[in-house]
């Protein structure tokens, strides 16, 4: 399983009027965490695309265990889930980048779809990067799923 580790900076309008980090501005990281893991797999979502499949976030979760704030650099690792059959799965672990300090975990679900909208299974190019071995693990998934 690949870990992709992506940094950014928290900019001033990241943040509310006391510096801390707006809770849904971790959803944009994890969006940039899954963009750059594709990216790192020689995969882009504009080529996915071109190959007729979309990949619209069905289910969000994030355990917020410590804000981040103005200046902060972070560290957003991602990794796709294998244990997922029917659709993706990327988990997330967003650190400090100078300190390893675990700021938010969470995942995201997301969907198969054709052009025309149908929900489909994970094509194979897709699944074969799911699968594919890589060198660092992922313990980002350990956030666990919200009590029903």
């Amino acid at each position: 399983m690949h870990v992709h580790t992506a940094r950014c900076r928290v900019i001033y309008g990241d943040t509310d009027k006391m510096g801390i980090v707006y809770h849904a501005n971790y959803l944009r990281w994890f969006e940039m965490g899954r963009n750059e893991l594709f990216r790192s797999l020689g995969l882009t979502y504009k080529e996915i695309e071109a190959k007729g499949v979309l990949i619209p976030v069905a289910e969000v979760y994030a355990k917020y265990v410590q804000p981040a704030q103005y200046d902060d650099l972070l560290a957003i690792e991602t990794c796709l889930d294998p244990k997922l059959k029917g659709g993706v799965k990327f988990d997330y672990r967003i650190k400090l980048a100078d300190t390893d300090q675990l700021l938010v975990t969470g995942y995201t679900k997301h969907a198969c779809l054709d052009a025309g909208g149908k929900v489909v299974r994970p094509p194979r190019f897709i699944t074969a990067l799911i699968h594919a071995p890589a060198g660092k693990r992922c313990d980002a998934g350990a956030a666990p799923a919200p009590a029903a």
